[in-house]
């Protein structure tokens, strides 16, 4: 009888545990959600197209509390509820590139995170995160993105608004070099510090 009732009461808590996990995720989504309409550039030299928002911060912190399938989830509703909401002025592509470099950054840092619990491998994580970030976002713009984009616009004239400004930017693979890869090494970055700054104020609530 005992053993039963000590099953029981390990069924009865795992549902709960689920619930606060799904609850969480999505108070972290809406969040994310929330802070990816608040996007802005960041500076002249990065092209008009390429703005910073911090919505990779809350998979972030759900990455690091709860795991990073829950990173992973949080960076897929946040873009699903902005096509949804908002509306997509990419026909989606501007989406799924966030969604790409997004668990790029968020799944390294999180996996890295959740095996050793401590302040030095969250650093290590995120730079993990911002290497593999950088990585994934020019493979995926070269491969995936920029293809994409290309059927609703000229390469020419993409090349031409990245080149608005910065001259040195006049083909695919100068557009690489000049604007995606020091964009989200610059991203990333800002996100890990302000992570470092305020993840140990909000962990308790986090683990509750």
């Amino acid at each position: 009888m005992k053993q039963n009732d000590g099953s029981n009461a390990i069924r009865g808590y795992m549902p709960a545990l689920n619930i606060k996990s799904t609850a969480k995720t999505g108070v972290l989504s809406a969040a994310a959600f929330g802070l990816m309409l608040l996007s802005f550039p960041i500076a002249i030299f990065f092209p008009s197209f390429l703005k910073l928002d911090l919505s990779d911060l809350p998979a972030l912190l759900g990455g690091f509390a709860l795991g990073p399938v829950a990173g992973i989830t949080i960076e897929f509703i946040k873009n699903l509820l902005n096509i949804l909401i908002k509306g997509s002025d990419t026909g989606g592509v501007g989406e799924l590139s966030n969604f790409i470099v997004g668990i790029a950054y968020v799944v390294p840092a999180s996996l890295i995170y959740q095996r050793w619990k401590n302040r030095k491998c969250a650093i290590l994580g995120m730079l993990a995160g911002i290497a593999a970030m950088t990585v994934v976002a020019c493979l995926s713009n070269y491969y995936l993105i920029i293809p994409l984009y290309q059927k609703m616009m000229p390469l020419e004239a993409i090349i031409e608004m990245a080149a608005m400004a910065n001259k040195n930017i006049v083909d695919v693979r100068t557009y690489i070099i000049f604007a995606v890869i020091p964009f989200n090494i610059v991203k990333a970055s800002i996100l890990s510090v302000v992570t470092l700054l305020i993840y140990k104020k909000l962990s308790p609530v986090l683990h509750k």
